[in-house]
């Protein structure tokens, strides 16, 4: 990390505070049949950067997503976007408010086209209401919505299949395409749940360019990722969890020489290739 990053003088310490965070969390718990899932006392985001968040299976990355944007509900807890709470909001709500996420298992809609997958994520669907249906006025923004629809294809490299169904897409398509849609909403905040997985090489560095395409472009990322690799590649800060509890944070360079990372996750392996 460079001198001129704006984290460059952040402390690599467990709930550190950051100079800019667009996502705060304090006391976030959630437990399942007395599994402690997710115990965070702080953690922020830092605006516009790419963070990676890292652990084993079962350290509660998943479920801390569920719950930062709205599909499950803390035991305990509070978090904000922008300094606006998001307790009690509903998914669509964060996202409307500008956080959307991806799933681990992509969510495309295989019996719509691509195109009319992307439509249904558009913002401000005039036509829907029933004064807007009533009144006109709608074409307008249908038009927009298709085109900024064809603009994100084109970017990812979708746009000869926008009128196939997609559930003919491969893997690694329905990845970009469930990345694309998210981008329909303008979002502040991307959360990725392991887009990597499942995707052959070729388009696996496709997806890294895209991600840091979205932090250059003023969005702000936070994926989830065990390639420690990738990690290291595309990263500006790195969260490492553990049986729930935020064990770690610093830039790449720092977690990889971490002993407790190590421990909990690097483990034997460390200074191998982690692919």
């Amino acid at each position: 990390m460079s001198d001129s990053h704006p984290m460059a003088d952040v402390a690599p310490e467990p709930g550190v505070r950051k100079p800019d965070p667009v996502l705060v969390a304090n006391n976030l718990q959630r437990s399942f049949g007395g599994l402690q899932a997710v115990d965070i006392d702080h953690l922020e985001v830092q605006r516009h950067t790419v963070t990676s968040l890292i652990g084993p299976n079962g350290a509660g990355k998943t479920t801390l997503f569920n719950l930062l944007t709205g599909f499950d509900t803390p035991d305990f807890g509070e978090w904000h976007l922008n300094g606006g709470p998001l307790v009690g909001i509903a998914a669509f709500q964060v996202a409307r408010r500008g956080m959307v996420r991806t799933f681990q298992l992509t969510r495309s809609l295989a019996r719509l086209t691509v195109m009319d997958n992307m439509l249904v994520a558009a913002k401000d669907n005039k036509g829907e209401g029933l004064w807007g249906a009533l009144t006109g006025g709608w074409h307008a923004t249908e038009q927009a919505n298709e085109d900024r629809a064809t603009e994100l294809l084109e970017r990812f490299g979708l746009e000869h299949m926008a009128n196939e169904f997609a559930g003919g897409l491969s893997g690694g398509q329905r990845k970009l395409l469930e990345m694309a849609r998210a981008l329909m909403m303008n979002p502040e905040v991307v959360m990725l749940d392991e887009p990597m997985a499942g995707v052959n090489p070729a388009l696996t560095q496709s997806l890294l360019t895209h991600i840091t395409g979205l932090r250059d472009a003023g969005k702000t990322v936070v994926f989830v990722e065990h390639d420690m690799d990738v990690v290291q590649e595309i990263s500006d800060w790195v969260v490492v969890m553990a049986e729930g509890r935020v064990i770690a944070e610093g830039p790449p360079e720092a977690i990889a020489k971490n002993r407790a990372v190590i421990d909990a996750y690097l483990g034997e392996h460390h200074g191998e290739a982690a692919t």
